[in-house]
C-alpha cells in the first residue's frame, strides 16, 4: 500500500475515534440533564427540542452529507441515546 493509503486509513481512524468519544460525552452529558430533569418533574423526552436539534444541525451542516443522510444520523443518534440511558 501507498503511504497516502495508509495515512488516509490514519485519519479515518483517528476520526472514528472521535466520534465514539464524543457519543460517550453526549451520553453522559444527556444523563446529567435527564436527572435534572427528574429533579424538577419534566419529562425527558422533549420532542420541540428534538425539532430544534434537527433544525439548527440542517442548518449548520456544511455537507458534503445530505439532508437525508443528516436526518438520518439524527434519528439513530436520538434512538441510541434513549437506548443506552433506559437500559
Amino acid at each position: 500500500m501507498t503511504d497516502r493509503f495508509e495515512q488516509i486509513r490514519a485519519e479515518i481512524a483517528a476520526n472514528d475515534e472521535a466520534i465514539v468519544a464524543a457519543v460517550n460525552r453526549r451520553l453522559e452529558l444527556v444523563k446529567g440533564l435527564w436527572q435534572l430533569k427528574d429533579e424538577l418533574g419534566l419529562d425527558v423526552v422533549d420532542p420541540d427540542r428534538e425539532r430544534r436539534l434537527r433544525d439548527h444541525l440542517a442548518a449548520t451542516s456544511a455537507g458534503p452529507l445530505s439532508g437525508e443522510g443528516l436526518d438520518r444520523l439524527v434519528t439513530e443518534l436520538l434512538a441510541l441515546t434513549k437506548s443506552e440511558l433506559n437500559s
